[in-house]
């Protein structure tokens, strides 16, 4: 897959706002992610946080402010869920020829890169929870992104499946030079593989690297106190696997709660 070299941001959302009906969902949203660079949004139901993935797709459009993209910018998504008809024969390999035919080398170097090198004549139906997320991701990989974005993409996942699924991410992003935006509920897992975590309860209230955000009071008050010693732990045990290259980090405010339990062992 290309390295593109991108200087500019890839992705940039300006004053973004968006309304339904009398309700505000988002308020003055500021965001960039950059080639290289994984960006995580984290925050509690209702935040905003996959309507700020559809305002950036262009699913869903602005009230006021604007989203830029790169030129030619090549997105690869990962959704949350995809429901498909059990009883629809299908193989991984069919399902990724969709809508697109893709050559069985480009299905079997994108299963690889996502981790399942194995499961191209797998019906789609029999897939566990981890490896359906897989084949998802495949298919993003698929399109060459610049710009990977993935929303909850572990939400059915137990923690070990969820852990190793951001542990792919980070290889995808280190082998292609890709950015990675995603929106996740486990905190301490995903925090500890992103370069920046920006904190959503309707706008902007946290943005930082994952330590910086970690010890933010809003980020504290809202998800718990308990968050800041479960990503200090996670990341102290793990810090040794994970590839940075953005440190500079900085603070306004927000949070999320979750458990510290062991994690899928490298």
């Amino acid at each position: 897959m290309p390295r593109d070299t991108v200087t500019a941001p890839l992705i940039s959302a300006r004053d973004l706002t968006v309304r339904f009906g009398d309700t505000t969902v988002l308020h003055d949203v500021d965001l960039q992610v950059n080639a290289g660079e994984i960006v995580t949004l984290v925050g509690p139901n209702g935040s905003g946080k996959s309507t700020l993935i559809a305002a950036i797709l262009g699913g869903v459009r602005p009230s006021r402010g604007r989203v830029e993209r790169a030129a030619r910018l090549r997105i690869g998504y990962v959704p949350q869920r995809l429901v498909l008809d059990p009883t629809l024969p299908m193989t991984v390999a069919r399902f990724l020829s969709l809508p697109r035919r893709a050559s069985a080398a480009r299905v079997d170097a994108a299963l690889a890169q996502a981790g399942v090198p194995d499961i191209a004549g797998r019906q789609m139906a029999d897939l566990s929870g981890g490896q359906f997320q897989r084949a998802l991701l495949a298919r993003a990989i698929l399109e060459e992104p610049q710009l990977l974005i993935l929303d909850e993409a572990t939400a059915g996942l137990d923690q070990p499946g969820a852990a190793a699924f951001y542990r792919r991410i980070e290889d995808v992003r280190r082998e292609t030079g890709c950015g990675v935006l995603m929106v996740s509920h486990d905190l301490h897992v995903v925090m500890s593989a992103s370069d920046r975590v920006i904190c959503l309860n309707g706008h902007v209230c946290c943005e930082g690297t994952p330590e910086v955000v970690a010890n933010a009071p809003d980020y504290r008050r809202l998800f718990g106190e308990g968050t800041r010693g479960a990503l200090a732990l996670y990341r102290h045990h793990h810090d040794h696997t994970h590839f940075h290259n953005h440190a500079a980090g900085h603070a306004h405010h927000h949070g999320h709660d979750h458990d510290h339990s062991k994690d899928a062992p490298h």
